[in-house]
């Protein structure tokens, strides 16, 4: 099964790979790292700026989630995180929370957002 991996936790990771979370590389080196669009539009742009070409093509390579937004759940699960107090949850998170879900996979990330919402919203966190 693989796992969601969020552009916080990928940020993280190339900021300071010695104090990164260990769990990403277990989830590397076992093949169970996913994408997506969404996650790889937040994370190459300023890779490709700074001319990061092999690290883009290595996210490039990681699996994809096919990305099918269903605008009807998306609207559904913002109204239930504002219903329980979780406001300025952003569209980007809460497409991402969709794809995590409709893909039956945990979603890997440092973003409070989730970890807020998770239980309303009905996503995994790894």
């Amino acid at each position: 099964m693989s796992v969601l991996v969020d552009s916080s936790v990928w940020v993280e990771y190339f900021r300071e790979k010695e104090q990164a979370d260990d769990r990403l590389e277990w989830l590397i080196t076992e093949g169970l790292v996913a994408t997506n669009e969404l996650i790889l539009a937040e994370l190459t742009p300023p890779l490709i700026l700074r001319k990061h070409t092999k690290l883009v093509s290595l996210l490039r390579a990681v699996p994809m989630l096919s990305l099918n937004i269903n605008w009807m759940g998306v609207i559904e699960d913002q109204v239930n995180c504002i219903r329980h107090g979780i406001n300025k949850v952003g569209i980007p998170d809460l497409i991402i929370a969709q794809n995590a879900k409709s893909h039956g996979v945990a979603l890997f990330t440092r973003d409070k957002h989730f970890q807020l919402m998770a239980k309303h919203v009905g996503i995994e966190l790894f």
